[in-house]
């Protein structure tokens, strides 16, 4: 079993955050035109084809594209976004928590499937016990992690924390996994030296994994882990957000979704 290397977390989160103007003050969004952030790979993908039936509708949408979970949300509390697209309610909630913000959710969009992947082994069953098992660092795709590893029987997390776990609540773990919290964006890169990790569908598929075909442990289709259009509350209402909707859940891309991604993205409306 191989041993695991040090890793070296790439985190600009704060010189970036120091570069964000912001505005202290927001209006009621241009009917003519959005900046929508979104994560790069398949929310970038899915939003560039939004943008195209959104533009017949007589919608701009100018794209920011982001490497991180943080920022995105920053961004939109700061004004520098009109709308996010890249994040399940779950995280959203902890966020908004953490940072003081009041982001709240509309639509619905598409649910990216959390899978387990391994260079070396092709069954869960298969890791060997003080196996290295990669997780992402945020709280809530870290518990989502660990509740994938429960439903399969792998470990046993303390009554209630399911979607709150923390690596201090598994209360079982007879493999005696060893669990390294990593940088979501960097677990791919790192998946070599580790035995196993849980990915995010967005960073497996920029690192030209196939959800479906190559995880060897997939969540359930049935997931809370929905994603959600984001906005800052005092523009839920905005007329304008009407628009964006219909073009986001249009048959164009709904057929888009599913013939690019194969099952590995759904879409869910």
């Amino acid at each position: 079993m191989r041993k695991l290397g040090v890793f070296t977390a790439l985190t600009f989160a704060a010189g970036l955050l120091a570069g964000c103007s912001g505005n202290a003050e927001t209006t009621e969004l241009s009917e003519e035109k959005l900046v929508v952030g979104v994560t790069s790979g398949p929310h970038e993908q899915i939003m560039e084809v939004v943008s195209e039936v959104a533009k017949e509708d007589g919608l701009e949408i100018e794209l920011k594209v982001f490497t991180d979970y943080v920022l995105p949300n920053t961004a939109l509390s700061e004004g520098d976004l009109d709308v996010n697209s890249y994040q399940h309610k779950p995280f959203l909630e902890a966020f908004n928590e953490d940072h003081g913000t009041t982001l709240v959710p509309g639509a619905t969009t598409i649910l990216n499937p959390m899978g387990v992947y391994s260079n070396e082994y092709d069954s869960i069953e298969k890791l060997p016990k003080g196996s290295t098992f990669g997780l992402p660092n945020d709280p809530t795709n870290g518990a989502r992690a660990l509740f994938i590893l429960e439903e399969a029987g792998i470990i046993t997390l303390k009554e209630g924390t399911e979607e709150t776990a923390s690596v201090f609540d598994v209360e079982e773990n007879p493999q005696e996994l060893e669990f390294i919290e990593l940088e979501a964006a960097q677990i791919p890169k790192q998946l070599s030296e580790l035995d196993a990790a849980a990915i995010n569908t967005n960073w497996a598929i920029e690192a030209g994994l196939n959800t479906l075909e190559d995880s060897i442990l997939l969540e359930s289709s049935d997931s809370p882990y929905v994603n959600h259009i984001v906005v800052r509350e005092e523009n839920k209402d905005d007329a304008v957000l009407e628009k964006l909707n219909a073009a986001y859940q249009s048959d164009k891309v709904k057929a888009f979704i599913e013939e690019e991604f194969d099952g590995s993205v759904l879409p869910i409306w």
